[in-house]
């Protein structure tokens, strides 16, 4: 099996740097079953392409050969595509052979690991059920994809053409890790035979390589069940994966909205720098800001802040007086650790640090711990949510925590028409399962309210434009 990547960035020889093999020599790897072969067929200040070969020895798979006897038909370990085809094993050749590429750093030159570059990639062959699953898994990614379907025998054209295809992408810019990890998760999808025990690890690895994108990938549950299949695996990765992750672009992607108007802004990354502090005072710092002030509003001892993130309003709680204790949960464990790092948690005075607790804990599943508070804050988490979950949500939160009161807030629906480059339908951010209008909206928190005890208030978060009303919505409900 071939694997290629190509780049025209400029010289194109600093390939050779980022992937820390040296375009001038042929150099190879000790992978399980066999051998990668790292080398170069062109290397010019114009374009530069690397290419492992993957070498499996069939023989060495039929010896090593685990399952169980009979299993397959009777000649399945000396009749099949194990070692031809990319699969499992050429994603741990990926990361054996391409380590530091995959971990995004650079001993010689430690700035090309954040630099994007035009990439084509080439893989020979890949199987799958068809061409279009090729599409559905890449071109989200922002890949042009060209697929050559094989026939299963050339010379009988009756017989129709084989699942095996070579893969071609291309992109136009993107961070060489970016390529390897999308590599590195995505062909052990198409192969549903892997050749390494799955187990709690692989779970890890899937969240460590796929964390920053995967979360906003629409087939990322397919992805899930088919890198790692077992449910028991399954399920807990899909729950941190879909709940916690990718927040950091979705408040700066609406803090960008806010300043111009325009949901395009966010594409424009260097632009996206500059203007976020002054961009994200205009909504979300006034989301947080109001939550806050209703909190203190209400004299609130003890508050749940769920769906904490990185620790913004957690911040601001530690601010006002009469708050004695603050517990921060969220689902993701990487907003967890960054929550930590910026507020300072292990340089705080210790009656501070006794103030806060953050911890890892759903919104979808009964947690004990949050029971005894006397409000709660939800801002923006409930538009990442499946809607057909929100009945577990109102479960946890309004029927066994019950705290004296909830403060909830989430996009306007309404007021997307006003980002002119926001189709219709389309929702704000890619993590995004529905926006609601503000009569949705009112809707559900009315009913919520009448079901669990408490009244509700609804206002818009955000400057008001006629007829589609603000960006934001809050609701306050109080017992």
């Amino acid at each position: 099996m071939l694997l290629t990547i190509s780049t025209t960035h400029q010289p194109a020889t600093d390939l050779g740097y980022l992937l820390h093999k040296n375009p001038a020599r042929l150099q190879s790897v000790e992978v399980a079953y066999g051998k990668a072969h790292i080398f170069y067929p062109e290397a010019t200040p114009e374009r530069c392409t690397a290419a492992l070969l993957l070498d499996i020895d069939p023989i060495g798979l039929v010896r090593n050969h685990r399952g169980p006897a009979g299993e397959g038909f009777a000649l399945e370990q000396y009749v099949n595509d194990r070692p031809y085809v990319a699969s499992s094993f050429l994603s741990a050749a990926l990361a054996k052979s391409f380590n530091t590429a995959l971990n995004g750093t650079c001993k010689d030159r430690p700035e090309l690991p954040d630099q994007q570059w035009p990439f084509e990639v080439t893989v020979a062959v890949v199987p799958a059920a068809s061409a279009e699953l090729l599409r559905r898994l890449f071109e989200p990614l922002g890949y042009a994809v060209q697929v050559n379907t094989h026939p299963l025998d050339p010379t009988e054209s009756t017989w129709g053409d084989s699942r095996y295809h070579t893969l071609q992408l291309a992109h136009q810019a993107l961070r060489l890790r970016d390529l390897l990890s999308h590599l590195y998760v995505l062909i052990p999808v198409l192969d549903n035979e892997k050749h390494y025990w799955i187990g709690a690890a692989e779970a890890e690895k899937l969240l460590h390589r796929g964390g920053e994108w995967l979360p906003r990938h629409p087939d990322r549950e397919f992805i899930t069940r088919r890198y790692l299949r077992f449910a028991e695996f399954v399920n807990p990765t899909l729950q941190r994966l879909l709940e916690g992750e990718g927040t950091e672009e979705n408040e700066l992607a609406e803090a960008l909205e806010a300043a111009t108007g325009e949901v395009g802004a966010f594409e424009a990354s260097q632009a996206a720098e500059a203007g976020a502090a002054r961009a994200s005072q205009s909504l979300h710092d006034l989301r947080l800001d109001r939550v806050a002030e209703e909190i203190r509003r209400l004299g609130a001892k003890r508050v749940l802040d769920l769906g904490c993130g990185e620790g913004k309003l957690a911040r601001r709680l530690l601010q006002i007086p009469h708050v004695e204790h603050i517990l921060a949960t969220d689902v993701s464990h990487r907003e967890l650790q960054r929550a930590h790092e910026r507020l300072h948690v292990a340089e705080m005075p210790p009656r501070q640090r006794e103030r806060l607790t953050l911890t890892q804990s759903s919104v979808l599943y009964h947690d004990p711990r949050l029971v005894g508070y006397d409000a709660a804050a939800v801002v923006e988490v409930i538009e990442h949510l499946d809607e057909s979950r929100l009945a577990a949500f109102e479960q946890v939160v309004f029927a066994r925590a019950q705290p004296g009161a909830v403060l909830v807030t989430t996009p306007n629906a309404d007021y997307n028409q006003r980002y002119e480059t926001l189709s219709a339908g389309q929702f704000r951010h890619q993590d995004h399962r529905f926006e609601w209008t503000r009569t949705q909206f009112l809707a559900w928190a009315e009913g919520v309210a009448e079901r669990h005890g408490y009244h509700v208030r609804v206002e818009p978060l955000g400057p008001e434009a006629a007829e589609v009303g603000a960006p934001s919505q809050l609701a306050v409900f109080e017992r």
